[in-house]
């Protein structure tokens, strides 16, 4: 993760700045701009995996959800703007969605059902600022992938290890649980996805033992 920026800009400002067609990925955090870390192989079979996932499951229970490619999910309160690895959204309500026609971006969480990162080298932001962010914005459900076991010792044990962290709201804050080897996930969101940590980590290569 690197600062592209350190002049202070609106969420406005962003989206008039963000390049067209760039390579590179950009997040606004508290007004500075910040470019992503380029995704790995690895990084980007657990995302489409972890897609796939989702994409049966609520096609299976007839949900009005739908994953995009590209969604800014931005927090009210501050001039932050994140792009989640994967965001799925609920169709009915990007009607109130100010900010959806013109700049693909989501603020109410009846829009956002669930969110995951995929922890890259950028984790102390998937760990503490995002995890606080979207508490505050009352998404109900959200997913720290560690599958390589990058996050700090506090977030995953010591020794590291790969671990799934779902949090889930319950009465305004965070709860989390914790996932690993072949642990069945369980999700708030979807109940019935029978789905283990183990299947996660392999599609990124990794084998816990």
């Amino acid at each position: 993760m690197t600062q592209a920026s350190r002049k202070l800009l609106t969420f406005n400002e962003f989206v008039a700045w963000y390049p067209e067609n760039s390579q590179s990925r950009y997040e606004l955090h508290d007004g500075v701009i910040i470019e992503m870390p380029p995704p790995t192989g690895d990084h980007e079979e657990v995302v489409g995996f972890l897609a796939t996932k989702f994409t049966l499951e609520y096609s299976r229970l007839n949900l009005p959800y739908f994953i995009p490619k590209t969604a800014f999910v931005k927090p009210l309160e501050s001039e932050s703007a994140y792009l989640p690895d994967v965001v799925i959204l609920n169709r009915p309500n990007l009607v109130n969605e100010p900010l959806w026609k013109k700049e693909s971006t989501v603020s109410q969480a009846k829009s956002i059902p669930l969110v995951v990162e995929v922890v890259s080298t950028n984790w102390r932001d998937d760990y503490l600022k995002k995890v606080a962010d979207y508490e505050v914005m009352g998404i109900e459900e959200y997913w720290v992938v560690d599958y390589a076991a990058l996050g700090g010792r506090r977030f995953i044990g010591n020794p590291k290890q790969p671990t799934i962290s779902v949090y889930a709201l319950v009465e305004g804050e965070y709860q989390i649980n914790q996932f690993r080897f072949y642990e069945r996930i369980v999700s708030p969101i979807f109940p019935e996805l029978n789905l283990t940590a183990q299947q996660v980590f392999q599609a990124g290569g990794t084998i816990s033992t």
